[in-house]
């Protein structure tokens, strides 16, 4: 009897503008705040109620603050630290934001220019380049004010000028990752001069990293500056910055404190909201970062559910999915990936988890084992139960030791899961020694066994091969000799067959099968493919919008459909010698699915 299980329609969501992005990172919100207060003020200073910051008054000079009319007290030569204060940051900002811009514009020309000409043009470039960061960057800032004369204009040259390799360095490196993608290769068939296809088509792709670049350096080249003027090399009197006013008051730190005190913290707080804000603005405009996926990844995936399950489950088979729901935390809000999904596998059975690309199985797959990366992901109720223990509620080393050892896994593509850098006998080996105590020879030897049992050839020899060694079957028997190693109790394999040839498909299906005859596995085998769960599966569960539509026995499934959407997937697999009626037999069923 085939059991429904119908899904409510999805949710719609807007998706978070940039603006509520940053405003959501608490230390990049703080950032701005304390940068815009800042950039305020130093705006207003001509319109502020404040005396002239270049006005001595020796009578009541390194006053305290708050006294004498004095909010922040006077310096040295009586002038009031406040309007000096305020006067220097709108100084050191213009001088800071200038020294960014040059630094960006010449940085980036030279790495777009070094990084798509290459050959000669990028050896020359880079050489130069190499040239001005073999000297310590501060000591040749020095020098370079102290060759064209100490002055403000001059240090913002400086400063601009020793940061040139590091803008030039990086936009390099990303204009090489695209100057040979398809895209330029397509601008260059169609026509495209070389100028034209360097700030069409590159520029663009690389702009975002020049801004984030920009955003978190402004800070730095401001405090180069502030150390130039505190050396007397950068503003000269009467005009003052930050440094300026840090290195003329450096004489009364112990005598007035406050007047050194006062601008060096303000050179801090400027200096902290500009690498906060900039921290954030990277996060924005990159949609990994925005994402969550380079975090770095919890060890099991986040559980918050409102109602835990029962922790045990009494004569369970030896898998079983209740009500599993898991999404993607994107700030406030979780976007369900996997809803309400129930199924349950028994040993020596074989469950095919069906539907098309982004209808939750691999999410569910990754799910039993707490694979999902967290950040974002987060599963937010039902549970897994191995054995009739909710594993979502164990341990986190509990959780670990199960992995590999009681449930494995075959993915996809085996070529991108082995080690590009180990010997697949070595891989295998490690799968072995991560669960049992064994010495290196027979984890070895252990290696060797699996590898003869999955049906590859001269498998001592095969074992000391690199995985782009080994043809796609070869990889992905490898997968499976690992998933074999610690002998488990589940095998989840996710589209293990969908890159390969139909005869390297088959000879790994039948593999499978065999393995689950002879060793009594519980197999869930994840696939788009209806033909090979009519040739494989017991069971058949259709997944839709991260819920299963329909399930139950694949005779039963495939004789008699229940749900549109089942039909439709059936119909997707051409019969032989059908030839052109197949469009006529599968039209009508979809345009119903419009309907």
């Amino acid at each position: 009897m085939t059991d429904m299980t119908v899904s409510s329609p999805a949710v719609p969501r807007k998706r978070r503008s940039n603006w509520q992005l940053l405003m959501a990172n608490r230390l990049a919100a703080a950032g701005l705040f304390l940068f815009g207060t800042i950039v305020v003020l130093a705006v207003l200073a001509p319109v502020l109620p404040l005396p002239n910051p270049d006005i001595t008054d020796q009578p009541n000079r390194l006053l305290p603050p708050l006294a004498g009319g004095h909010l922040l007290g006077t310096d040295h030569l009586g002038r009031d630290i406040l309007s000096r204060l305020i006067w220097g940051t709108q100084v050191s900002l213009i001088v800071g934001i200038c020294a960014t811009a040059l630094a960006a514009l010449f940085g980036s020309l030279i790495g777009l220019v070094a990084g798509y000409a290459r050959g000669a043009t990028d050896s020359i470039l880079m050489r130069l380049v190499d040239m001005l960061m073999a000297f310590p960057y501060i000591l040749l800032a020095i020098a370079i004010v102290a060759a064209l004369g100490p002055g403000l204009l001059n240090a913002l040259y400086a400063i601009a000028i020793v940061n040139i390799p590091f803008f030039a360095r990086n936009i390099r490196g990303v204009t090489i990752s695209i100057r040979n993608r398809e895209f330029v290769d397509a601008a260059r068939l169609s026509g495209k001069g070389h100028v034209a296809i360097l700030f069409s088509e590159v520029l663009p792709n690389v702009l975002p990293v020049i801004v984030i670049t920009m955003s978190t350096t402004v800070g730095w080249m401001i405090l180069e500056t502030a150390g130039l003027s505190f050396l007397g090399l950068g503003a000269q009197p009467p005009t003052s910055d930050l440094g300026s006013m840090l290195g003329q008051a450096r004489a009364q730190l112990f005598t007035a404190p406050h007047a050194s005190i006062i601008p060096g913290v303000m050179i801090f707080i400027l200096v902290m909201s500009i690498n906060l804000l900039g921290d954030g603005v990277r996060d924005v405009l990159d949609p990994r970062l925005r994402s969550g996926a380079l975090n770095r990844p919890l060890a099991v995936t986040r559980v918050d559910r409102a109602a835990p399950p029962p922790a045990t489950m009494a004569n369970a088979p030896v898998l079983v999915v209740d009500n599993l729901c898991t999404g993607f935390s994107d700030g406030g809000h979780v976007a369900p990936a996997v809803r309400s999904v129930s199924f349950q596998l028994d040993r020596g059975q074989c469950l095919g988890l069906i539907g098309e690309s982004g209808s939750g199985k691999s999410v569910t797959a990754l799910s039993l084992m707490g694979l999902v990366a967290s950040p974002p992901g987060v599963i937010t109720g039902g549970g897994v139960y191995i054995d009739g223990a909710d594993v979502l509620a164990a341990r986190e080393q509990t959780l670990i030791g199960l992995r590999g050892n009681k449930v494995s896994y075959v993915f996809q593509d085996p070529l991108t899961t082995l080690h590009p850098l180990y010997r697949v006998g070595e891989q295998i080996a490690e799968a072995v020694t991560a669960h049992a105590a064994v010495g290196r020879r027979a984890a070895m030897a252990r290696a060797v066994e699996l590898m003869e049992t999955v049906g590859i050839r001269d498998a001592a020899e095969r074992a000391r091969a690199y995985p782009h060694e080994l043809s796609g079957g070869q990889r992905q028997r490898i997968g499976i000799a690992m998933a074999l190693a610690n002998d488990p109790d589940i095998i989840v394999a996710d589209e293990p067959t969908t890159a390969l040839d139909v005869t390297v498909q088959k000879r790994i299906l039948d593999l499978l099968q065999d393995l689950r005859r002879d060793r009594g596995l519980a197999l869930l085998l994840i696939t788009h493919d209806f033909g090979v769960v009519a040739q494989v599966c017991d069971r058949v569960a259709v997944m839709k919008d991260g819920a299963i539509v329909e399930q139950g026995d694949t005779r039963d499934v495939l004789r008699a459909p229940r749900h549109d959407y089942t039909k439709r997937l059936i119909a997707c697999v051409p019969e032989m010698g059908e030839g052109a009626t197949f469009l006529d037999r599968v039209r009508p069923l979809f345009a119903e699915g419009r309907a």
